[in-house]
């Protein structure tokens, strides 16, 4: 009975550690400006005690006002048909429309890539790049294995031929069954062995190589888009072309050729 409560009082840490391990992958997903949000959604709303000599809006003659951070200001009817501009602070976590900018962190996606390849780009919100990465890792992963089943085989057919023990003849598994032993060239079939060896043992090699490689590569590509979240792209991009006359000092005649100029 000791031995039972033992087994199932390990089995209940072990539930408990993994759904801890669970919750804090999921805490780290979660950006700490969505929380900050949620706390302040749920904050009771602080009504705006009026000012003396400020009229409040929705009064008599308002037709338009800014909302500051700190102060309400309003704009003169005389003013309403000109045209405004909206000026944003770049240090405020707000947008135009009130809601809380996407700011991913960069070192927190390259933390959550490097505890599970595919956690940093989630976390980035390019969730088309999941796929590629769990593809990468399966082809990979299926190629290392194979290559690694094919290795052993020849390495055992290998030893066995080396060997001279008549019981141990693994290496005719890779001929027909009808073959007879007698009949083969034992040292081409050793040189072949020895090949076939040498070329799955560098294919399985290469496969974990590359590997580790999309495993950096998921970090730095975590690290990159986190960084480059809002960098200002901007959508002009053309490229214009035009003839144009060149005139060299070394000749009096000019010449005739063309102009491109690039807009980005």
């Amino acid at each position: 009975m000791t031995r039972e409560r033992s087994i199932r009082r390990f089995a209940a840490l072990d539930r408990l550690s993994a759904a801890v391990v669970v919750f804090l992958c999921v805490l780290m997903l979660v950006p700490p400006e969505a929380v900050e949000a949620a706390v302040m959604a749920q904050a009771p709303a602080v009504p705006e005690l009026p000012v003396p000599g400020r009229e409040m809006p929705g009064g008599a003659g308002d037709r338009d006002a800014c909302l500051d951070a700190e102060a309400l200001v309003r704009v003169p009817e005389e003013e309403a048909d000109t045209v405004r501009t909206v000026v944003v602070d770049p240090k405020s976590p707000y947008g135009l429309d009130g809601k809380i900018k996407f700011n991913p962190k960069p070192e927190r996606a390259v933390w959550l890539s490097a505890l599970f390849p595919g956690l940093g780009q989630i976390y980035n919100r390019r969730y088309w790049k999941l796929p590629i990465i769990v593809g990468g890792f399966m082809g990979l992963g299926y190629a290392t294995t194979w290559n690694n089943s094919q290795l052993q085989d020849y390495s055992q057919g290998y030893r066995d031929l080396l060997d001279n023990d008549p019981s141990t003849d693994s290496y005719m598994n890779f001929f027909p069954p009808n073959t007879d032993e007698a009949s083969l060239d034992k040292t081409w079939l050793q040189s072949t062995l020895r090949s076939r060896r040498n070329f799955y043992r560098r294919n399985r090699d290469l496969c974990i190589i590359c590997i580790v490689a999309l495993y950096l590569l998921c970090m730095v590509d975590a690290y990159v888009d986190a960084s480059m979240a809002h960098f200002d792209i901007s959508p002009n991009l053309s490229m214009d072309v035009a003839p144009a006359v060149m005139v060299s000092p070394g000749r009096r005649s000019p010449s005739f050729g063309l102009n491109w100029a690039f807009t980005f």
